[in-house]
């Protein structure tokens, strides 16, 4: 096999192991949950017709907060896989990564109010 195609291999291996981690991470409910409110905001963000500029800024908002419960989700497996039995550092670690997923949410409530709320306060 040449070079190249080792690597383009490897890089298909690659996205084959995020999109199955894409489905245990589905498989949470607080992700499901980002999921749903993020294709609501999308659906609001077209029937207010969002420009350019404030889409980028929803999805990055949106991105962000689905990335972190990613994180928070890989953190959570790999405690769990350390430490099954409950440790006072394991539930801090779990309840810091929660934090992070609750910082992410907050900022992305912000941009919504920010880009959404004097769309929809000119619409009443």
């Amino acid at each position: 096999m040449s070079a190249g195609l080792g690597a383009i291999t490897s890089m298909v291996r690659s996205f084959g192991h995020a999109f199955r981690g894409l489905r245990v991470l589905m498989g949470q409910r607080n992700a499901r949950v980002h999921a749903v409110a993020a294709v609501l905001v999308v659906a609001l963000g077209a029937w207010l017709d969002l420009s350019p500029l404030e889409w980028a800024v929803v999805s990055l908002a949106m991105a962000l907060v689905v990335g972190a419960e990613a994180l928070n989700t890989g953190i959570e497996l790999a405690v769990n896989l350390a430490q099954p039995e409950w440790h006072a550092l394991a539930r801090d670690a779990k309840d810091v990564a929660a934090a992070g997923v609750l910082i992410c949410s907050l900022g992305a409530v912000a941009v919504g109010a920010w880009v959404l709320g004097p769309k929809l306060w000119a619409l009443f």
